[in-house]
């Protein structure tokens, strides 16, 4: 019993992360009389169904419909007292096809796209889960698959997840399987780099085949299987009937479906050996998949961090400043305070180059922008602008502190000793924000105080 525990409670916090709203289990939506006329005359409504899509849904050796999804329209129909009618396919796609001919008026677990918004209406969800990619156990972690060239992903045939992954990814190779099954064992072949598939379905799959070489490599943001019950547009009346229905049925009630089809269950005359090893291969799945996650937002956030950095200087870079400018001039404004910003450009500094290498000339570029860090005041944003330029933006300082502290620079700098054994020294434009002025009409005067600078013999600081 100790493995069906973890097993509810897995499902139970996978469902909660799909933000099902908890709700008592209902008896029944009541029906009102033209909701009851329209029953009685059209009742009962056939349905159509994916008969090869564990655990999700099947149709089995007695033809009946079962798996979560038959679980869960048998619940909202009861509770929307509308009679269902099971029409026997043998693959999704005559499923699809029995739909567009009107042979079947719903299909019971699919995702909405703007293709089968042709002929379809769709019910609010009734079951969510998230995709994940599935790949070999050596195949590198996959942060972004739009990074990803020139490998091949397999997926089962009339899917929704084709029609949006060939549009979004058009870098990838596309491969068609007949079923769930074929494209894992795709994979497990090496004939398919990767596949997507539901979380659900991987961890069922896995675990019935015994296909342990692969693993979960990444996921998708916004790919989601929001899985709806599709009604043909003439049998409209039913959405909101069979709405009303699916949000009677609770999160608890989902997860006890849910770990129905997937749990693993301990039985007399089991092979406990293989049992372990299910149970360690579907544990080491979930905490791979979230170790992968944090690592995921870890690579974010310092990717985040890489991109309003200068790799060379360590300063904040142009994207950062221009942010920061904006930030700062909203408060400037509101607060009335005052802003001012000092443009810097190293005086010769193509001599340098030329003179030293382009070596000697980025330890100047970083020796300089360390001596600005350590000199300015502890309320001010200093970053690099471009090239040899930095901009230095000056909370709480007018015109005058702004003097003083690009004084204070001039000394500093003069008296540094550079990679190049020479005097090195800057030129600075001031700007003093003057509201209702914009952040390019203040860097523009910066920039003009600053060639004002350098026309009058440079190393010296000129207010635009």
């Amino acid at each position: 019993m100790f493995c069906l525990k973890i097993s509810k409670n897995i499902i139970f916090f996978m469902l909660a992360l799909a933000h099902f709203c908890l709700a008592k289990p209902g008896v029944g939506a009541e029906l009102s009389l033209s909701e009851r006329e329209y029953i009685q005359q059209h009742g009962p409504f056939t349905f159509c169904v994916d008969p090869d899509w564990p655990p999700f849904e099947q149709i089995n050796a007695q033809g009946v419909h079962v798996g979560i999804a038959a679980d869960l329209l048998r619940l909202a129909a009861e509770r929307a007292k509308i009679p269902l009618k099971l029409v026997v396919t043998q693959e999704w796609q005559q499923s699809i096809q029995a739909s567009q001919r009107g042979d079947c008026q719903m299909l019971s677990f699919l995702n909405q796209t703007p293709l089968r918004d042709a002929w379809l209406v769709f019910t609010v969800p009734i079951f969510v889960d998230r995709n994940v990619i599935i790949t070999r156990e050596e195949h590198p972690y996959i942060e972004d698959l739009a990074a990803v060239n020139h490998q091949t992903m397999v997926l089962p045939k009339g899917t929704s997840m084709e029609e949006r992954v060939r549009k979004d990814f058009p870098q990838l190779t596309i491969l068609l399987a007949e079923s769930e099954s074929e494209a894992f064992a795709m994979v497990s072949k090496k004939k398919a780099d990767m596949t997507m598939r539901s979380l659900m379905v991987a961890i069922d799959t896995i675990k019935k085949e015994g296909w342990f070489n692969l693993k979960i490599a990444g996921q998708i943001p916004g790919y989601e299987n929001h899985l709806r019950v599709g009604i043909r547009k003439e049998a409209a009346p039913l959405k909101d009937m069979l709405n009303r229905g699916i949000k009677e049925i609770s999160l608890a009630e989902r997860a006890e479906v849910a770990n129905r089809h997937v749990s693993i269950q301990v039985q007399s005359g089991i092979d406990y050996g293989l049992m372990a090893k299910i149970i360690g291969v579907f544990f080491l799945i979930l905490v791979s998949n979230l170790f992968w996650i944090l690592r995921l937002n870890r690579a974010n956030e310092r990717l985040k961090q890489l991109s309003r950095t200068d790799l060379l200087t360590g300063l904040p870079n142009r994207s950062f400043l221009n942010e920061t400018l904006q930030h700062e001039l909203l408060r400037a404004h509101r607060n009335g305070r005052p802003l001012s910003v000092v443009l810097l450009d190293i005086d010769h500094f193509k001599q340098v180059n030329d003179q030293y290498g382009h070596l000697v000339g980025d330890q100047v570029l970083v020796d300089f922008a360390q001596l600005l860090k350590k000199t300015v005041r502890g309320q001010d944003h200093v970053g690099r602008w471009g090239g040899e330029e930095f901009l230095i933006l000056c909370p709480e300082s007018d015109l005058k502190q702004t003097l003083v502290l690009c004084d204070r620079l001039h000394t500093v700098v003069r008296t540094h000793h550079f990679a190049t054994q020479q005097q090195q020294t800057f030129s600075a434009g001031i700007a003093l924000f003057t509201p209702p002025e914009e952040a390019d009409g203040m860097l523009q005067r910066a920039d003009e105080a600053l060639y004002k600078a350098k026309r009058s013999g440079r190393d010296q600081s000129c207010i635009g």
